[in-house]
């Protein structure tokens, strides 16, 4: 017993108290760029960005696209780009998700009535890796381990989509999935939402165009919610959805 007990001391509290002011310590996070102007006709950000996240003029990074290689950061002459390790990325729509000059200052995602009312107390969530690398869904799998425990706040995933409210998609969203997406959506009961995990579900990441991609799925239903990053931190899907469901800071 006393072996236990020193084993349990040595490894300190496991968990995270509060998952809204935790910062990952070496995470690649939100982007910071700085205000100063580019140099005149300076485009080597978006010549090594492999998934053309990146626009000019003015100059901003679209975190739906942004797989956080760090490139950009490494190939800016004025050192104007940065990832901090801020993880509270989340957009409730696909707009909000492109950041540019004061990017961390951004308004947060404003809570949905709505969902808030139905959801608030009790969530229930349906994971599908639709062409996924498994990145994200290990991610995923985290939220519910000691250290972010998201049951704690009554948000539960489940083995099946009869029981489920969200519909949490990761993956490129490809060809051989479009069938197993549609049959997990349509088994789900009224209401239900979409939530876009990663880039790849978002935009495609690397894969957009590819002819094995099938993303008609997400033309015709559209995210309630977008969490990028690749993989999105725990933390980053964490809070996304307390925002959404207007859980308190």
């Amino acid at each position: 017993m006393f072996k236990s007990l020193r084993v349990r001391l040595s490894q300190g509290k496991q968990f995270i108290p509060d998952v809204r002011a935790a910062k990952p310590a070496g995470f690649r996070g939100m982007p910071r760029i700085g205000p100063a102007p580019c140099a005149a006709g300076c485009d080597a950000c978006v010549a090594v960005c492999p998934t053309a996240a990146i626009r000019t003029d003015p100059l901003s990074i679209d975190l739906g696209r942004c797989v956080f290689c760090n490139e950009c950061v490494s190939a800016c002459p004025e050192a104007k780009l940065e990832l901090t390790p801020e993880p509270r990325m989340g957009a409730a729509s696909r707009a909000d998700l492109a950041v540019g000059p004061g990017a961390e200052e951004r308004i947060r995602i404003r809570a949905n009535e709505g969902l808030a009312r139905l959801f608030g107390r009790s969530l229930k969530l349906r994971q599908v890796s639709a062409g996924g690398c498994n990145g994200c869904e290990l991610e995923l799998n985290a939220t519910a381990n000691v250290n972010f425990d998201l049951q704690r706040f009554g948000i539960e995933w489940v083995a099946s989509p009869r029981h489920a409210d969200a519909l949490v998609l990761s993956g490129a969203l490809t060809r051989t999935m479009k069938d197993a997406v549609r049959l997990a959506w349509e088994a789900m009961p009224e209401p239900r939402f979409v939530i876009a995990v990663g880039a790849c579900a978002i935009s495609g990441g690397l894969y957009e165009g590819a002819s094995g991609v099938e993303r008609t799925f997400l033309d015709e239903v559209i995210p309630v919610l977008y969490v990028p990053g690749c993989p999105p931190h725990p933390l980053t899907f964490v809070n996304a959805v307390l925002d959404l469901l207007g859980v308190a800071e």
